[in-house]
């Protein structure tokens, strides 16, 4: 028999955010229905062959995020075989979701998993070291773009927990990589070093989620909130979808050599469109920036502006059928139009990380979180070897020419980004559940 009954998604919501969230239509035994069947090719090409859990095919797991994070490492349990290269942005994405669980539930094998990692690339004397990937070939970390100084964030979180100055040195040669680094005339970084004039909203995060972390816990501090709040403010001045509180994909400054990247307006630089992941990598990056900016910096209060102008636009155009953002977050209406699930997690954990810094309202933004956790958790589901897979979402997307290059975007199964997201956004609505399982 198939009725509709609270599910315990429903019921936890309701405990932790105020609000009862509706209803899921499962059955009697707790087998989640709203989530989809694999039609999507699967992004998770190099995971180990066979990696199986004991999560229950088609079942909800008591906390999707210890159930991801299970997943990951069953199927990478060295994760620099991960996806497409060994030392990614992506690696350090999700390991920043390792640590939020390791934060939660004090359980040391979210932090051991992380330490694996790092210590692969990093000798005795902080220099980097190259490792053989799971399509046989060499990566030493380099920093001529934005995405490779991402992972940098775990490096400093390694030095916080263990004052290893190793990790600390290997952090300062990112560091100084920004040094010479090339930016537009307004002082925005280029978002790869051979991408004349480029400055990309995936990068703001890329880059700043490193330089952030670094001011906080080793040095440079003045000049580290400088920065990550020019790179915040410099994007927002250029990029805002008319008075929306939205931001496109890219902007292009031209007179710096090399070609007009296709999708720039001759008229203003600008990309077409706003894309629902790009537009996540900027949500975070205000987020985790706003948690630890010193209250009296002088752009603190163009910062917490911004957040507040674009966690109204989210409010604004979330889907109210799903719960989730749409692929072209402001164009909803169209009929090709799709909600991704990628970009939906990113706009849940910066929502929440809102409220709990008291920079939202709760009673008005708890029901949106609400409605975006169910929304990503429905495009979730344990498949028949207990393992985690995140469905509607892209793998890899740089900025577009035109709407239906978005829209029609090929979906993956899997999609690396997405599932780092997913990470981030059910350990920040799961937080005060796993914080239960801590041993005193």
């Amino acid at each position: 028999m198939i009725k509709p009954v609270p599910t315990w998604r429903g019921i936890f919501l309701a405990g932790i955010l105020g609000v009862f969230t509706g209803t899921f239509f499962v059955q009697a035994d707790g087998t989640n229905l709203a989530a989809p069947v694999a039609v999507e090719p699967d992004a998770a090409t190099t995971a180990v062959p066979g990696a199986h859990l004991d999560y229950a095919p088609g079942k909800a797991p008591q906390f999707w995020s210890v159930a991801l994070a299970d997943t990951i490492m069953a199927r990478w349990p060295d994760f620099t075989k991960a996806y497409f290269n060994g030392w990614t942005y992506v690696n350090g994405y999700a390991l920043r979701g390792f640590e939020m669980l390791y934060q939660s539930t004090g359980d040391k094998k979210y932090f051991d998993y992380t330490k694996r990692y790092l210590d692969q690339f990093v000798d005795a004397n902080g220099n980097f070291l190259s490792v053989i990937t799971a399509k046989g070939t060499t990566n030493r970390p380099s920093f001529g773009n934005l995405d490779n100084m991402m992972t940098g964030n775990a490096l400093v979180m390694m030095y916080e927990q263990t004052h290893d100055e190793r990790y600390k040195m290997a952090a300062t040669k990112i560091r100084r990589a920004l040094d010479t680094y090339p930016r537009n005339s307004d002082g925005g970084f280029w978002h790869n070093q051979r991408m004349n004039g480029q400055m990309w909203i995936d990068g703001v995060f890329m880059g700043e989620m490193f330089v952030s972390r670094y001011g906080k816990s080793i040095g440079d501090t003045a000049y580290c909130w400088d920065e990550v709040t020019r790179q915040l403010t410099v994007f927002a001045g250029h990029a805002e979808a008319g008075h929306s509180g939205l931001y496109l994909h890219g902007y292009f400054e031209p007179g710096h050599g090399g070609n007009v990247p296709k999708w720039a307006n001759p008229q203003t630089g600008l990309s077409p469109e706003v894309w629902s992941e790009g537009l996540g990598w900027y949500a975070l990056m205000l987020a985790e920036t706003l948690a630890d900016l010193p209250k009296e910096h002088p752009q603190r209060a163009a910062v917490e502006d911004i957040f507040r102008r674009l966690a109204a636009g989210l409010k604004r155009v979330q889907d109210p059928r799903t719960g989730r953002w749409f692929q072209v977050v402001d164009k909803g209406g169209q009929p090709d139009n799709w909600t991704d699930n990628s970009g939906s997690a990113m706009f849940t954990y910066m929502l929440q990380a809102g409220i709990n810094l008291g920079l939202l309202n709760k009673t008005e933004y708890a029901p949106v979180v609400a409605r975006g956790y169910q929304g990503i958790t429905a495009n979730a589901r344990i498949n028949d070897r207990g393992l985690v897979d995140i469905y509607s979402a892209c793998d890899g997307v740089g900025v577009q020419v035109d709407y239906a290059h978005y829209i029609n975007f090929k979906k993956s199964m899997n999609a690396k980004e997405a599932v780092a997201g997913f990470l981030w956004a059910t350990a920040i609505v799961e937080q005060p559940q796993l914080a239960k399982l801590k041993k005193p």
